[in-house]
Protein backbone atom coordinates (compact mmCIF):
# COMPACT_ATOMS: atom_id res chain seq x y z
CA UNK A 1 0.00 0.00 0.00
CA UNK A 2 2.62 2.29 0.59
CA UNK A 3 4.08 1.32 -2.70
CA UNK A 4 1.68 2.40 -3.98
CA UNK A 5 0.79 5.49 -2.63
CA UNK A 6 4.62 6.99 -3.30
CA UNK A 7 4.34 5.48 -6.76
CA UNK A 8 0.98 8.02 -7.18
CA UNK A 9 2.60 10.69 -5.66
CA UNK A 10 5.63 10.40 -7.60
CA UNK A 11 3.58 10.60 -11.25
CA UNK A 12 1.12 13.09 -9.96
CA UNK A 13 4.07 15.10 -9.13
CA UNK A 14 5.42 14.10 -12.38
CA UNK A 15 1.97 15.10 -14.25
CA UNK A 16 1.89 18.56 -12.73
CA UNK A 17 5.33 19.49 -14.23
CA UNK A 18 4.51 18.19 -17.41
CA UNK A 19 1.09 20.34 -17.64
CA UNK A 20 2.86 22.96 -17.08
CA UNK A 21 5.76 22.98 -19.22
CA UNK A 22 3.99 21.82 -22.35
CA UNK A 23 1.26 24.52 -21.27
CA UNK A 24 4.20 27.07 -21.35
CA UNK A 25 6.27 25.43 -24.57
CA UNK A 26 2.85 25.65 -26.87
CA UNK A 27 2.60 29.02 -25.33
CA UNK A 28 6.02 30.71 -24.06
CA UNK A 29 5.28 33.94 -26.79
CA UNK A 30 2.58 35.19 -24.89
CA UNK A 31 4.41 35.28 -21.27
CA UNK A 32 5.95 38.66 -23.11
CA UNK A 33 3.65 39.54 -26.06
CA UNK A 34 5.71 42.93 -26.45
CA UNK A 35 8.89 40.95 -27.49
CA UNK A 36 6.75 38.24 -29.53
CA UNK A 37 4.74 40.75 -31.58
CA UNK A 38 4.92 42.51 -34.79
CA UNK A 39 5.41 46.36 -34.34
CA UNK A 40 6.04 45.93 -30.74
CA UNK A 41 9.10 47.31 -29.21
CA UNK A 42 11.10 45.21 -26.23
CA UNK A 43 11.20 47.42 -23.52
CA UNK A 44 8.29 47.73 -21.16
CA UNK A 45 5.12 50.36 -20.97
CA UNK A 46 5.37 52.78 -18.33
CA UNK A 47 2.59 50.90 -16.49
CA UNK A 48 4.32 48.08 -16.81
CA UNK A 49 7.38 49.98 -15.73
CA UNK A 50 5.25 51.39 -12.50
CA UNK A 51 3.94 48.40 -11.51
CA UNK A 52 7.35 46.54 -11.09
CA UNK A 53 8.81 49.68 -9.48
CA UNK A 54 6.23 50.35 -7.26
CA UNK A 55 3.71 47.79 -7.47
CA UNK A 56 2.97 45.01 -4.54
CA UNK A 57 3.61 41.16 -5.85
CA UNK A 58 0.15 40.68 -5.98
CA UNK A 59 -0.43 43.15 -8.23
CA UNK A 60 2.43 42.38 -10.79
CA UNK A 61 1.11 39.09 -10.18
CA UNK A 62 -2.39 39.81 -11.26
CA UNK A 63 -1.52 42.15 -14.27
CA UNK A 64 0.93 39.77 -16.01
CA UNK A 65 -1.56 36.88 -15.41
CA UNK A 66 -4.37 38.99 -17.02
CA UNK A 67 -1.68 39.89 -20.13
CA UNK A 68 -0.78 36.16 -20.10
CA UNK A 69 -4.17 34.90 -20.19
CA UNK A 70 -5.54 37.46 -23.02
CA UNK A 71 -2.78 36.39 -25.34
CA UNK A 72 -3.21 32.57 -25.35
CA UNK A 73 -7.15 33.49 -25.31
CA UNK A 74 -6.52 36.10 -28.83
CA UNK A 75 -4.09 33.64 -29.95
CA UNK A 76 -6.92 30.21 -30.04
CA UNK A 77 -9.77 32.31 -30.89
CA UNK A 78 -8.46 35.29 -33.44
CA UNK A 79 -8.13 34.97 -36.69
CA UNK A 80 -4.92 36.16 -38.00
CA UNK A 81 -4.92 38.33 -40.44
CA UNK A 82 -1.35 39.92 -42.01
CA UNK A 83 -1.88 43.71 -40.83
CA UNK A 84 -1.60 47.04 -43.36
CA UNK A 85 -1.09 50.58 -42.03
CA UNK A 86 -4.11 51.82 -39.93
CA UNK A 87 -4.08 54.65 -42.82
CA UNK A 88 -3.26 53.33 -45.96
CA UNK A 89 -3.49 50.22 -47.75
CA UNK A 90 0.10 49.18 -48.13
CA UNK A 91 0.87 45.56 -47.19
CA UNK A 92 3.44 45.31 -44.28
CA UNK A 93 6.50 43.04 -44.54
CA UNK A 94 6.41 40.58 -41.50
CA UNK A 95 9.61 39.05 -41.62
CA UNK A 96 10.88 36.08 -39.11
CA UNK A 97 14.78 35.83 -38.56
CA UNK A 98 16.15 32.51 -37.33
CA UNK A 99 19.87 32.58 -36.22
CA UNK A 100 22.54 30.16 -37.03
CA UNK A 101 20.55 27.06 -36.25
CA UNK A 102 24.09 24.86 -36.69
CA UNK A 103 22.40 21.30 -37.04
CA UNK A 104 24.74 18.31 -36.26
CA UNK A 105 24.95 14.93 -37.87
CA UNK A 106 25.15 11.40 -36.86
CA UNK A 107 27.67 8.73 -38.06
CA UNK A 108 28.19 5.04 -37.66
CA UNK A 109 30.53 6.01 -34.90
CA UNK A 110 28.49 7.93 -32.87
CA UNK A 111 26.91 7.61 -29.53
CA UNK A 112 23.82 6.42 -29.16
CA UNK A 113 23.06 9.59 -26.49
CA UNK A 114 24.55 11.92 -29.41
CA UNK A 115 21.95 10.86 -31.63
CA UNK A 116 18.85 11.35 -29.34
CA UNK A 117 20.04 15.00 -28.59
CA UNK A 118 20.66 15.33 -32.28
CA UNK A 119 17.16 14.23 -32.65
CA UNK A 120 15.62 16.31 -30.39
CA UNK A 121 17.26 19.28 -31.27
CA UNK A 122 16.09 19.04 -34.90
CA UNK A 123 12.33 19.09 -33.05
CA UNK A 124 13.12 21.41 -30.55
CA UNK A 125 14.24 23.70 -33.85
CA UNK A 126 11.05 23.00 -35.49
CA UNK A 127 8.73 24.00 -32.65
CA UNK A 128 10.32 27.35 -31.88
CA UNK A 129 9.43 27.68 -36.08
CA UNK A 130 6.04 26.32 -35.86
CA UNK A 131 5.24 28.15 -32.88
CA UNK A 132 6.21 31.46 -34.44
CA UNK A 133 4.64 30.60 -37.64
CA UNK A 134 1.31 29.66 -35.99
CA UNK A 135 1.57 32.82 -33.81
CA UNK A 136 2.65 35.70 -36.59
CA UNK A 137 1.74 34.10 -40.39
CA UNK A 138 4.52 35.93 -41.76
CA UNK A 139 5.25 37.08 -45.31
CA UNK A 140 8.98 36.10 -45.33
CA UNK A 141 11.03 33.71 -43.18
CA UNK A 142 14.96 33.90 -43.25
CA UNK A 143 17.57 31.74 -41.84
CA UNK A 144 20.65 33.85 -41.20
CA UNK A 145 23.68 31.02 -42.49
CA UNK A 146 25.26 28.49 -40.50
CA UNK A 147 22.40 26.15 -41.35
CA UNK A 148 24.62 23.14 -40.70
CA UNK A 149 27.34 22.56 -37.79
CA UNK A 150 30.15 22.17 -40.35
CA UNK A 151 31.21 22.77 -43.72
CA UNK A 152 33.77 19.47 -43.38
CA UNK A 153 31.35 17.31 -44.60
CA UNK A 154 31.12 15.21 -47.89
CA UNK A 155 27.98 15.37 -50.19
CA UNK A 156 26.06 12.80 -48.91
CA UNK A 157 26.02 14.03 -45.01
CA UNK A 158 25.32 17.40 -46.33
CA UNK A 159 22.38 16.26 -48.16
CA UNK A 160 20.89 14.17 -44.91
CA UNK A 161 21.24 17.52 -42.87
CA UNK A 162 19.71 19.34 -45.45
CA UNK A 163 16.75 16.70 -45.69
CA UNK A 164 16.40 17.42 -42.19
CA UNK A 165 16.72 20.70 -42.00
CA UNK A 166 13.90 21.12 -44.44
CA UNK A 167 11.65 18.46 -42.97
CA UNK A 168 12.10 18.39 -39.26
CA UNK A 169 13.01 21.98 -38.54
CA UNK A 170 11.09 23.81 -41.43
CA UNK A 171 8.41 21.58 -42.60
CA UNK A 172 9.03 22.32 -45.93
CA UNK A 173 8.16 19.58 -49.00
CA UNK A 174 11.90 17.57 -49.58
CA UNK A 175 10.18 16.19 -52.89
CA UNK A 176 12.71 18.93 -55.25
CA UNK A 177 15.63 17.67 -52.97
CA UNK A 178 14.55 13.80 -53.67
CA UNK A 179 14.45 14.19 -57.66
CA UNK A 180 17.64 16.28 -57.12
CA UNK A 181 19.46 12.96 -55.58
CA UNK A 182 17.72 10.64 -57.65
CA UNK A 183 19.97 12.66 -60.88
CA UNK A 184 22.80 13.48 -58.41
CA UNK A 185 24.20 9.83 -57.16
CA UNK A 186 26.92 7.54 -57.15
CA UNK A 187 27.29 3.80 -57.12
CA UNK A 188 26.48 3.62 -53.38
CA UNK A 189 22.97 5.41 -53.92
CA UNK A 190 24.10 8.40 -52.21
CA UNK A 191 23.91 12.17 -53.26
CA UNK A 192 26.92 13.16 -54.96
CA UNK A 193 27.17 16.67 -56.70
CA UNK A 194 28.97 16.82 -60.16
CA UNK A 195 31.11 19.54 -58.81
CA UNK A 196 32.94 19.46 -62.42
CA UNK A 197 30.38 20.07 -64.25
CA UNK A 198 28.67 22.67 -62.45
CA UNK A 199 31.98 24.57 -62.34
CA UNK A 200 32.16 24.62 -66.31
CA UNK A 201 28.87 26.38 -66.18
CA UNK A 202 30.13 29.02 -63.69
CA UNK A 203 33.78 29.49 -65.67
CA UNK A 204 31.05 29.54 -68.83
CA UNK A 205 29.47 32.90 -67.63
CA UNK A 206 31.92 34.25 -66.23
CA UNK A 207 34.60 34.09 -69.04
CA UNK A 208 36.00 37.03 -70.92
CA UNK A 209 34.33 38.66 -73.38
CA UNK A 210 30.28 37.04 -72.16
CA UNK A 211 28.43 39.27 -70.06
CA UNK A 212 28.40 38.41 -66.23
CA UNK A 213 24.94 37.40 -66.29
CA UNK A 214 24.33 35.17 -63.24
CA UNK A 215 20.07 36.19 -63.18
CA UNK A 216 20.55 37.82 -59.38
CA UNK A 217 17.30 39.59 -59.82
CA UNK A 218 13.59 38.41 -59.20
CA UNK A 219 10.73 40.52 -59.22
CA UNK A 220 7.10 40.14 -56.38
CA UNK A 221 7.70 36.77 -55.39
CA UNK A 222 5.77 35.91 -52.45
CA UNK A 223 6.62 32.47 -52.10
CA UNK A 224 8.91 29.76 -54.05
CA UNK A 225 6.56 26.67 -53.26
CA UNK A 226 2.85 27.00 -54.29
CA UNK A 227 2.16 25.41 -51.19
CA UNK A 228 3.29 28.08 -48.96
CA UNK A 229 2.27 31.42 -48.39
CA UNK A 230 5.86 32.87 -47.29
CA UNK A 231 8.99 33.64 -49.05
CA UNK A 232 11.39 31.36 -47.23
CA UNK A 233 15.21 32.71 -47.79
CA UNK A 234 18.83 30.24 -46.40
CA UNK A 235 21.75 32.86 -46.74
CA UNK A 236 25.29 31.02 -46.87
CA UNK A 237 27.37 30.75 -43.44
CA UNK A 238 31.08 29.77 -43.33
CA UNK A 239 29.94 26.65 -41.65
CA UNK A 240 28.26 25.74 -44.84
CA UNK A 241 29.94 26.70 -47.43
CA UNK A 242 33.99 27.81 -45.40
CA UNK A 243 35.26 30.74 -45.45
CA UNK A 244 36.54 32.28 -48.59
CA UNK A 245 40.38 30.26 -47.76
CA UNK A 246 38.26 27.16 -47.78
CA UNK A 247 35.40 27.35 -50.46
CA UNK A 248 35.88 24.85 -53.11
CA UNK A 249 33.62 24.10 -56.19
CA UNK A 250 32.52 21.43 -54.60
CA UNK A 251 31.32 23.64 -51.48
CA UNK A 252 29.32 26.18 -53.67
CA UNK A 253 28.33 23.43 -56.28
CA UNK A 254 26.20 21.66 -53.32
CA UNK A 255 25.00 24.39 -51.57
CA UNK A 256 23.44 25.87 -55.03
CA UNK A 257 21.73 22.64 -56.27
CA UNK A 258 20.55 22.37 -52.82
CA UNK A 259 19.07 25.41 -51.48
CA UNK A 260 19.42 27.90 -54.73
CA UNK A 261 21.73 31.01 -55.42
CA UNK A 262 23.66 32.24 -52.87
CA UNK A 263 23.27 36.04 -54.26
CA UNK A 264 20.28 37.53 -55.65
CA UNK A 265 17.62 40.36 -55.05
CA UNK A 266 13.93 40.51 -54.67
CA UNK A 267 12.20 43.62 -55.81
CA UNK A 268 8.87 44.54 -54.65
CA UNK A 269 6.39 46.90 -55.72
CA UNK A 270 8.24 48.68 -58.11
CA UNK A 271 5.86 51.01 -60.34
CA UNK A 272 4.44 52.16 -56.65
CA UNK A 273 5.40 54.82 -54.45
CA UNK A 274 6.31 52.53 -51.74
CA UNK A 275 8.53 50.43 -53.52
CA UNK A 276 11.32 48.14 -51.12
CA UNK A 277 13.52 44.89 -51.81
CA UNK A 278 15.12 42.32 -50.15
CA UNK A 279 19.17 41.46 -51.05
CA UNK A 280 20.93 38.26 -50.49
CA UNK A 281 24.80 38.88 -50.24
CA UNK A 282 27.36 35.93 -49.56
CA UNK A 283 29.58 37.93 -47.37
CA UNK A 284 31.69 34.76 -46.49
CA UNK A 285 32.72 35.26 -50.77
CA UNK A 286 33.57 39.34 -50.50
CA UNK A 287 37.18 39.14 -49.15
CA UNK A 288 40.36 37.00 -49.35
CA UNK A 289 43.12 36.19 -50.02
CA UNK A 290 40.45 33.31 -51.31
CA UNK A 291 41.22 29.42 -52.58
CA UNK A 292 38.92 30.26 -55.65
CA UNK A 293 39.39 34.40 -55.99
CA UNK A 294 36.62 33.83 -59.31
CA UNK A 295 33.92 33.35 -56.36
CA UNK A 296 34.94 36.60 -54.78
CA UNK A 297 35.06 38.20 -58.42
CA UNK A 298 31.62 37.16 -58.92
CA UNK A 299 29.87 38.06 -55.72
CA UNK A 300 31.48 42.13 -56.43
CA UNK A 301 29.83 41.42 -60.10
CA UNK A 302 26.52 40.91 -58.20
CA UNK A 303 26.98 44.39 -56.10
CA UNK A 304 28.26 46.74 -58.90
CA UNK A 305 24.96 44.67 -60.80
CA UNK A 306 22.94 45.76 -58.05
CA UNK A 307 23.99 49.60 -57.67
CA UNK A 308 24.06 50.13 -61.04
CA UNK A 309 20.06 49.52 -61.08
CA UNK A 310 19.90 52.77 -59.10
CA UNK A 311 16.88 51.47 -57.17
CA UNK A 312 14.62 53.99 -55.54
CA UNK A 313 13.17 52.67 -52.51
CA UNK A 314 13.86 51.11 -49.12
CA UNK A 315 16.49 47.96 -48.51
CA UNK A 316 16.38 44.75 -46.09
CA UNK A 317 19.85 43.58 -47.03
CA UNK A 318 20.70 40.02 -45.70
CA UNK A 319 23.71 38.58 -44.79
CA UNK A 320 25.98 35.91 -42.27
CA UNK A 321 29.06 38.23 -41.27
CA UNK A 322 28.23 41.54 -39.59
CA UNK A 323 30.02 44.67 -41.01
CA UNK A 324 33.03 46.20 -39.22
CA UNK A 325 32.91 47.95 -35.97
CA UNK A 326 34.85 48.84 -32.95
CA UNK A 327 35.93 46.14 -30.50
CA UNK A 328 32.74 46.79 -27.35
CA UNK A 329 29.71 47.28 -29.83
CA UNK A 330 28.78 44.11 -29.66
CA UNK A 331 30.37 40.36 -28.18
CA UNK A 332 32.59 40.05 -30.73
CA UNK A 333 35.06 42.69 -31.97
CA UNK A 334 37.06 42.11 -35.36
CA UNK A 335 39.52 39.82 -36.12
CA UNK A 336 41.27 38.07 -39.30
CA UNK A 337 42.62 35.21 -38.63
CA UNK A 338 44.91 33.41 -41.68
CA UNK A 339 45.99 30.05 -42.48
CA UNK A 340 50.36 29.96 -41.19
CA UNK A 341 53.05 30.18 -44.52
CA UNK A 342 53.53 26.73 -44.10
CA UNK A 343 50.29 24.67 -43.98
CA UNK A 344 51.50 21.15 -44.07
CA UNK A 345 47.92 19.46 -43.76
CA UNK A 346 46.68 21.66 -47.02
CA UNK A 347 49.51 23.32 -48.29
CA UNK A 348 48.18 25.30 -51.23
CA UNK A 349 45.93 27.45 -48.42
CA UNK A 350 48.66 28.72 -47.29
CA UNK A 351 48.19 32.48 -46.30
CA UNK A 352 44.88 32.61 -47.51
CA UNK A 353 41.99 33.43 -44.92
CA UNK A 354 40.80 31.16 -42.58
CA UNK A 355 38.02 33.13 -39.98
CA UNK A 356 36.95 36.98 -39.90
CA UNK A 357 34.51 37.80 -36.89
CA UNK A 358 33.20 40.80 -39.30
CA UNK A 359 34.00 42.30 -42.25
CA UNK A 360 36.90 43.90 -42.80
CA UNK A 361 36.13 48.16 -42.72
CA UNK A 362 37.31 49.08 -46.79
CA UNK A 363 35.02 45.96 -47.35
CA UNK A 364 32.49 47.57 -45.01
CA UNK A 365 32.10 50.71 -46.78
CA UNK A 366 32.41 49.76 -50.02
CA UNK A 367 29.34 47.37 -49.68
CA UNK A 368 27.33 49.91 -47.72
CA UNK A 369 27.64 52.21 -50.56
CA UNK A 370 27.17 50.34 -53.36
CA UNK A 371 23.96 48.88 -51.34
CA UNK A 372 22.36 51.96 -49.39
CA UNK A 373 23.23 54.75 -52.39
CA UNK A 374 20.01 56.19 -52.22
CA UNK A 375 19.33 57.59 -48.77
CA UNK A 376 16.72 55.40 -48.73
CA UNK A 377 15.99 54.06 -44.82
CA UNK A 378 16.48 50.20 -44.90
CA UNK A 379 17.23 47.65 -41.84
CA UNK A 380 20.27 44.89 -42.06
CA UNK A 381 19.92 41.22 -40.51
CA UNK A 382 22.95 39.47 -39.87
CA UNK A 383 24.17 36.34 -38.27
CA UNK A 384 27.32 34.79 -37.09
CA UNK A 385 27.42 36.04 -33.49
CA UNK A 386 25.54 34.18 -32.21
CA UNK A 387 24.92 36.49 -28.48
CA UNK A 388 22.70 39.12 -31.01
CA UNK A 389 23.54 42.79 -31.05
CA UNK A 390 22.03 46.25 -32.66
CA UNK A 391 23.80 48.87 -34.00
CA UNK A 392 23.79 52.01 -36.09
CA UNK A 393 25.84 52.14 -39.44
CA UNK A 394 25.77 56.08 -39.57
CA UNK A 395 27.15 57.35 -42.89
CA UNK A 396 29.45 60.53 -43.55
CA UNK A 397 28.18 61.31 -47.79
CA UNK A 398 31.86 63.69 -47.54
CA UNK A 399 34.13 60.90 -47.24
CA UNK A 400 31.88 57.33 -47.80
CA UNK A 401 32.90 56.43 -44.42
CA UNK A 402 30.48 54.44 -42.07
CA UNK A 403 31.13 54.79 -38.85
CA UNK A 404 28.99 51.72 -36.09
CA UNK A 405 27.57 52.86 -33.36
CA UNK A 406 25.12 52.76 -30.24
CA UNK A 407 22.91 55.95 -31.35
CA UNK A 408 22.70 58.34 -34.27
CA UNK A 409 25.28 60.17 -34.61
CA UNK A 410 25.58 63.42 -35.49
CA UNK A 411 26.79 65.17 -38.85
CA UNK A 412 25.96 61.99 -40.64
CA UNK A 413 23.36 62.44 -42.93
CA UNK A 414 22.36 58.03 -43.74
CA UNK A 415 21.56 56.07 -40.67
CA UNK A 416 21.10 52.46 -41.02
CA UNK A 417 20.21 49.59 -38.14
CA UNK A 418 22.31 46.19 -38.50
CA UNK A 419 20.79 43.51 -36.20
CA UNK A 420 23.10 40.53 -35.49
CA UNK A 421 20.10 38.48 -34.98
CA UNK A 422 20.63 36.27 -32.12
CA UNK A 423 21.21 32.25 -32.32
CA UNK A 424 17.73 29.99 -32.08
CA UNK A 425 20.37 27.22 -30.71
CA UNK A 426 19.35 26.30 -27.39
CA UNK A 427 22.21 27.44 -25.46
CA UNK A 428 21.44 30.76 -26.45
CA UNK A 429 17.42 30.29 -25.14
CA UNK A 430 16.22 29.76 -28.71
CA UNK A 431 15.33 33.08 -30.64
CA UNK A 432 12.91 34.00 -33.28
CA UNK A 433 13.62 37.82 -34.46
CA UNK A 434 10.69 39.70 -35.55
CA UNK A 435 11.02 42.30 -38.53
CA UNK A 436 7.99 44.49 -39.39
CA UNK A 437 8.13 47.01 -42.01
CA UNK A 438 5.66 49.39 -42.41
CA UNK A 439 5.26 52.26 -45.27
CA UNK A 440 4.99 55.50 -43.41
CA UNK A 441 2.41 57.68 -46.26
CA UNK A 442 2.50 60.87 -44.73
CA UNK A 443 6.98 60.99 -44.83
CA UNK A 444 6.63 58.61 -48.06
CA UNK A 445 9.16 56.38 -45.91
CA UNK A 446 9.28 52.91 -45.11
CA UNK A 447 10.35 52.15 -41.32
CA UNK A 448 12.02 49.32 -40.07
CA UNK A 449 11.09 47.80 -36.66
CA UNK A 450 12.59 44.71 -34.82
CA UNK A 451 12.69 42.54 -31.66
CA UNK A 452 13.55 39.24 -30.30
CA UNK A 453 11.32 36.66 -28.98
CA UNK A 454 12.81 34.40 -26.82
CA UNK A 455 11.77 30.68 -25.80
CA UNK A 456 14.16 29.04 -23.52
CA UNK A 457 17.06 26.64 -22.89
CA UNK A 458 16.33 23.06 -24.53
CA UNK A 459 16.16 21.33 -21.06
CA UNK A 460 12.42 22.71 -20.75
CA UNK A 461 11.55 21.28 -24.14
CA UNK A 462 12.88 17.80 -23.09
CA UNK A 463 11.20 18.41 -19.99
CA UNK A 464 7.99 18.74 -21.16
CA UNK A 465 7.72 15.76 -23.57
CA UNK A 466 9.96 13.31 -21.76
CA UNK A 467 7.55 14.04 -18.99
CA UNK A 468 4.58 13.44 -21.25
CA UNK A 469 5.93 10.01 -22.11
CA UNK A 470 6.78 8.69 -18.66
CA UNK A 471 3.02 9.91 -17.40
CA UNK A 472 1.35 8.49 -20.57
CA UNK A 473 2.90 5.57 -19.56
CA UNK A 474 3.34 5.41 -16.18
CA UNK A 475 -0.31 6.03 -14.88
CA UNK A 476 -2.08 3.24 -16.87
CA UNK A 477 0.86 0.76 -15.78
CA UNK A 478 0.08 1.94 -12.11
CA UNK A 479 -3.34 1.09 -12.36
CA UNK A 480 -2.94 -2.19 -13.80
CA UNK A 481 -0.31 -3.10 -11.41
CA UNK A 482 -1.87 -2.07 -8.03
Amino acid sequence: MGGKSAAKVIITVATIVSIITNIYIYTYPSVDPTKCFWRCKSSMTEYEQDILEQGGQLEKAAYFTKRYLKDVSKQLFSKKDRLSNDDDDVPEVHMLAFGDPQIKGTFKSTPYRTRLDTFGNDYFLGHIFDTMVSRLNPTHVAVMGDLFSSQWIGDSEFYNRTIRYVSRIFKRDVSLLESIKENNKNANNEYQVDWDLWGKNFNQIRKEGSPMNFDFGYSDVHSWEDNENYLFINLTGNHDIGYSGDITYQHLSRYNQLFGKDNYWVEYDLDTDHPWRIVVLNSVALEGPALQPEFLEVTWEFLYQLFERRFNGSTVLLTHVPFYKREGLCSDGPEFRFYPEAYEKEPYKSNLLRSQNHLSEDVSNRVLNLIFDNDKPGIILTGHDHEGCETIYNRNSTNGKWVAANTILNNHDLNIKEVTVKSMMGQYEGNTGIVTGQFNKKIGKWQWYYTVCPFNHEHVWWVAKVTAIICSLAWPLLLLVF
